[in-house]
């Protein structure tokens, strides 16, 4: 096997690009970033170890083959006792379904049932009134002026939506998504101490909070998935507290999967929509590109920027000497931009096909895509119908030192 050299201007190259990447200038307009960090090759060497992956099909290869893993917690464990993956967090979110390889992973995805059409159908109703609720609420702030859309609406509709569909108390909804945020930085490529440190507090605050609704719901069960998770658990685990705890990572996993990446979705779509008049303008006519308005926006700047996957045994990736449980990053964020897949990969463009890894691929394509599709579609065809042609005040802050995961702080809009 021909095999190709890494050298140490390589890994000086892009860790210059990840510093970059890591200021307020990069988080506002990661891209440019991308298109150099692209020009090193499709596959390149992290600063810290590993690889990266910026092109678009090796990436969609990768994410789609068995040879290559999910970083478990048989990996997190052999990674030793001092490193990030050894963060309470870190090791708690191990255990959620996206974290899972077969067959752990079949045997949880057979516990969490289907979600399937019909149960997006159910909950349809659910994310058009409250939609139609928020949308009133930022019409009310707009006659007195601009209103921040992000935390108006794009915050609140995914909260309300799984809220409501696992039954919680909506007065726990705001503690919920604060938390949410929190635990987001063990699943980043570059946390710090003190990131990781509000992840471990906002894990524990998780665990104790699900694991009593599981023991409420066990105690007075209901019409209510987690009341179903129960006893599909129950049948699957004979010891009680091992079941409970498979209910609370499913739990977990749809309340983590439901919320952040989803509100970024929905505020980077309006985002795309109110900074060119012409966008809204053209929705407002045909509502019926919906629909291509979330996907582009899926491609064009994802929610998740960053996949990362770990090598089943020794291989070789595009020319390059792989070793089992060494860890390549898909950079989905530059990958969505590759030119030899999408021409002109810049341009937000209602008529491409849509293309992209933003809910990943293979055995553990994103279980809540239909639900983030229909919260996205419910809300865009809402907007332009219910109210007048909305403009952009300023551009939105960025949430800081992130890579993996995009985060708009806020989203002020006025009438036009």
């Amino acid at each position: 096997m021909q095999t190709v050299t890494t050298t140490s201007s390589d890994r000086r190259a892009t860790l210059s690009l990840f510093t970059r990447l890591r200021s307020a200038q990069g988080q506002d307009d990661p891209f440019p970033i991308y298109a150099a960090l692209r020009s090193l090759g499709p596959v390149a060497p992290a600063p810290w170890g590993g690889h990266l992956v910026t092109g678009f099909d090796l990436c969609d290869r990768i994410l789609r083959s068995p040879a290559w893993l999910e970083p478990d917690r048989r990996w997190r464990e052999k990674q030793g006792p001092r490193t990030r993956w050894s963060a309470p967090s870190a090791r708690e979110i191990s255990s959620t379904l996206p974290a899972l390889n077969p067959p752990d992973h079949s045997r949880v995805r057979q516990a969490a049932g289907t979600f399937d059409r019909s149960t997006i159908q159910g909950i349809a109703p659910t994310v058009t009134r409250v939609t139609d609720r928020l949308l009133d609420t930022l019409a009310d702030r707009l006659r007195d002026g601009e209103a921040d859309f992000a935390a108006v609406v794009a915050e609140e509709l995914p909260v309300a939506t799984i809220g409501t569909w696992l039954g919680l108390p909506e007065a726990d909804w705001p503690r919920l998504r604060e938390l949410t945020h929190d635990q987001v930085f063990t699943q980043e490529l570059l946390p710090t101490a003190s990131q990781l440190a509000r992840s471990d507090a906002a894990m524990a605050e998780l665990r104790a909070y699900f694991l009593d609704l599981v023991r409420d719901r066990r105690a007075r069960p209901g019409d209510d998935p987690i009341s179903g998770w129960i006893t599909r658990w129950d049948a699957l685990e004979s010891d009680q507290d091992k079941a409970d705890e498979g209910v609370y990572f499913l739990a977990l996993f749809f309340l983590l999967a439901a919320l952040e990446t989803t509100a970024t979705l929905l505020a980077t779509m309006v985002l795309r929509l109110v900074e060119e008049p012409d966008r809204w303008d053209l929705v407002a006519d045909n509502p019926d590109l919906a629909p291509a308005f979330v996907e582009e926006t899926l491609r064009h700047d994802a929610p998740t920027h960053v996949i990362s996957r770990v090598a089943a045994h020794d291989c070789a990736l595009n020319g390059l000497e792989i070793r089992a449980d060494d860890m390549v990053h898909l950079m989905v964020g530059a990958a969505h931009r590759d030119p030899d897949r999408h021409p002109d990969p810049d341009r937000f463009d209602l008529r491409r096909k849509p293309a992209h890894l933003a809910f990943s691929a293979g055995i553990h394509y994103c279980l809540g895509a239909p639900l983030a599709r229909m919260e996205a579609d419910t809300l865009l065809r809402r907007l332009v119908t219910r109210l007048p042609r909305l403009t952009l005040v300023r551009r939105p802050t960025m949430a800081p030192r992130r890579v993996v995961f995009r985060r708009l702080l806020n989203l002020d809009v006025a009438l036009a």
